[in-house]
């Protein structure tokens, strides 16, 4: 059974898809400025993707952005997320400083969530096999959280900030129990909400992907779960999550952040015809 997890008055993981838009800038005007274009959208989260701004180094700017994103946000929840390159992010960046980024932002109170990609520190070897797994009880994989997650993770939850660990595939969709397993481990290791993004390389792919959601989400789901397929073919997956078990979906207050994000008004109508007939 899910347990909606509440960020301020928005309750995910019931009802609806909450919407949320990333904001992209690269400087602090740019970022501000797409915060404010973004307020006037039907959104109900907004994600600063601190992986696109110049100075994220550099942790004054930092807090100042973050300072002038929750004046402009007010009461709509804000998401920070450091996309690393090797999950579709703009830059690369050493495991310590990620923490010590993630553990600065979440120790200012500004943000409400921050994004902790689940294999950080670890390679695809160890993510798929052999290092960093256990056995559960039926003798599946479940891979195992590295230092730096369980850190974070950890930090997070002692300043009451809600920890979405992420993983982003920008180059195929593994098989259905893989991504049943990585949501799992997510869960398992104390994350309070599962995310898991996948290009798909055909249709049947999408299918997979959404059949992956519908049975973690039944069978095995306690905490709200994100989960997508990209590009074009995987549109439709965007669209659907309170059919099949997704809680948040992304759409574009401008530009897109991934590939297969529609304008948010547009998708707002498409949630409400599914909502509304199911």
């Amino acid at each position: 059974m899910i347990h909606p997890v509440t960020v301020r008055k928005i309750k995910i993981g019931e009802g609806m898809p909450k919407i949320c838009v990333p904001v992209v800038g690269v400087t602090e005007e740019e970022i501000l400025s797409e915060a404010r274009n973004a307020v006037t959208f039907p959104v109900d989260l907004v994600e600063w993707r601190g992986d696109w701004f110049a100075d994220i180094a550099q942790p004054e700017p930092v807090k100042r952005v973050l300072a002038g994103l929750r004046e402009i946000l007010g009461e709509i929840p804000l998401l920070f997320t450091f996309r690393t390159a090797g999950e579709g992010g703009q830059r690369e960046i050493d495991v310590s400083d990620y923490e010590a980024l993630n553990g600065m932002v979440i120790g200012t109170g500004y943000a409400d969530m921050v994004d902790v990609e689940f294999f950080m520190g670890q390679t695809e070897k160890e993510m798929i096999s052999g290092n960093g797994e256990s056995h559960d009880g039926n003798g599946n994989h479940r891979s195992v959280p590295g230092k730096t997650v369980r850190n974070l993770i950890d930090e997070a939850h002692a300043h009451d900030v809600k920890v979405i660990a992420s993983n982003h595939d920008f180059e195929k969709t593994p098989r259905k129990d893989a991504i049943i397993s990585r949501l799992r481990s997510m869960q398992d290791a104390g994350a309070d909400i599962a995310k898991i993004a996948v290009m798909p390389q055909n249709k049947a792919d999408v299918l997979e992907l959404l059949c992956a959601t519908e049975e973690m989400y039944r069978l095995y789901g306690q905490i709200p779960l994100i989960t997508m397929s990209m590009a074009g073919d995987g549109l439709i997956s965007r669209m659907c999550g309170e059919v099949f078990g997704s809680a948040v979906t992304f759409g574009s207050a401008g530009k897109a952040s991934a590939p297969g994000q529609i304008a948010a008004g547009e998708l707002r109508n498409v949630l409400n015809i599914l909502h509304d007939n199911l």
